[in-house]
């Protein structure tokens, strides 16, 4: 899956970066997350890193797109190639 980021984002700017794929950029008025280069961040770590630094916690699931980590692995091998 790839993460989304909800109405609880305060736009810090500690999530993007450290996003290993450059996944994360400013929006209006929130951060937003581009579920094409979203990997969770398979591939280069073992945890979103995203989520480990925001402090509102507002980084989540997307439930409407659903991958495997192989897939994810895919992506992020694919972005980095």
């Amino acid at each position: 899956m790839a993460l989304i980021i909800n109405d609880d984002c305060t736009a810090c700017d500690a999530c993007k970066p450290v996003c290993p794929n450059e996944a994360i950029s400013v929006g209006d008025p929130i951060y937003v997350i581009d579920a094409f280069k979203c990997t969770e961040c398979v591939g280069a770590e073992d945890e979103p890193q995203c989520k480990l630094v925001c402090p509102a916690d507002c980084i989540v699931q997307d439930p409407n797109f659903v991958e495997t980590p192989e897939e994810l692995m895919a992506k992020y091998e694919s972005l980095h190639s």
